[in-house]
């Protein structure tokens, strides 16, 4: 297991980015931004707008950075993380999608045991914190949870690496609660873009209800992706390549791509991918508002998954800093709603009721990879 066991660290806010981001590093910018006066009340008015429409978060890495913590309490608060009941409360946050992705690096043979162990360890932390969080397998489980003041955890996304080739893998993960899937990493979602067979999973995946992330994908699966599946797909970790070029950032052509299929991008607040303060994030939003349309952008806090943030938004309470700068800027309340919980509500939505559909005209695949790519 020693493979399993890379010290995570997690860097501080910007002005201190890990090298390996300093191809994407920010350009330099004043430590803070002085507000106006109405500050505080345009905070006060984003928490107002929060309380009723809470924020579906894209992203966390919880789950892996939980394993190097030898005792932690997240209903009491958790320093040696990004992400607690305490401040997932503070910041509105409604519900959590929780990655299953695995460190680079590791063996292709562990991605099955390694996912499969962390699917098991958020099983527990869920149950070690009943007052805090809740499992949520459909849009309508997620609107119980927030309606009994829990966070509702979705499970996803995770590797396509995970699936070890076997559409048989990938049923056996929805089934323990698996609802997004990243298509990029694999011979059949490569740079060339979807062979048979990961067209096939796409259609299983809808079958089953497991979302597709796009993020990290390469153009060609983005847009053989968005023409496939008949369920919203999402890019869990893409802000807008105009304003930033980072690999993970969809151009504007993708992005008018993905609003024309009501998909959804989740803007992830990142400093390598989206810059160093709340206005560079607004900014991405403002963006891929203006190209992909209000009911496709959302967001993604990508908290405790190694990697720098704006100035301000250093955890997942910082949210109704970003909510207070979008008002400022006249983003009317309807459009917010959208951003924070009504985009990904539909999403999951469209998928639950899409897989009941195609189970109805579709059986298990049996397809392999060696008689579709072979």
């Amino acid at each position: 297991m020693a493979d399993l066991q890379d010290e995570v660290h997690n860097p501080p806010e910007v002005g201190g980015l890990p090298i390996a981001y300093a191809a994407y590093a920010p350009d330099p910018e004043p430590a803070s931004e002085p507000g106006p006066d109405d500050l505080p009340d345009r905070v006060a008015a984003a928490r107002t707008l929060l309380g009723a429409h809470p924020v579906a978060d894209g992203y966390s890495g919880l789950p892996w950075a939980l394993r190097h913590l030898p005792w932690y309490d997240l209903e009491l608060g958790e320093s040696a993380v990004d992400t607690d009941v305490p401040r997932l409360r503070e910041g509105h946050v409604g519900a959590l999608f929780w990655s299953l992705h695995l460190p680079e690096g590791l063996a292709a043979d562990r991605a099955v045991g390694a996912t499969l162990e962390q699917l098991d360890l958020v099983r527990t932390v869920i149950h070690a914190h009943p007052d805090g969080l809740r499992l949520a397998r459909t849009a309508g489980q997620v609107i119980d949870a927030h309606n009994c003041g829990r966070v509702a955890v979705v499970l996803g996304p995770a590797a396509a690496a995970a699936l070890d080739d076997s559409l048989g893998i990938l049923r056996v993960l929805n089934s323990l609660g698996l609802r997004v899937l990243t298509l990029a990493g694999t011979s059949w979602a490569s740079e060339a873009g979807l062979t048979r067979f990961g067209e096939e999973v796409v259609r299983e995946m809808n079958r089953l209800g497991v979302l597709a992330d796009l993020s990290g994908a390469s153009d060609a699966t983005i847009s053989r992706a968005l023409t496939l599946s008949k369920t919203p797909v999402l890019c869990t970790r893409s802000a807008a390549r105009a304003l930033r070029p980072h690999p993970d950032n969809l151009t504007d052509e993708l992005l008018a791509e993905l609003g024309a299929a009501k998909g959804l991008c989740m803007v992830p607040l990142t400093a390598e991918q989206t810059g160093p303060s709340v206005r560079d994030v607004a900014d991405h939003l403002d963006h891929v508002r203006a190209v992909a349309g209000a009911e496709c952008v959302g967001l993604s806090g990508a908290y405790d998954s190694g990697t720098a943030h704006p100035q301000g938004l250093a955890d997942a309470s910082g949210y109704p800093r970003l909510i207070a700068e979008l008002l400022r800027r006249g983003w009317p309340e309807t459009d917010v709603a959208l951003l924070t919980w009504g985009n990904a509500q539909r999403v999951l939505r469209s998928a639950d009721f899409m897989a009941r559909a195609a189970r109805e005209r579709r059986e298990p695949s049996t397809a392999r990879i060696a008689e579709l790519d072979g």
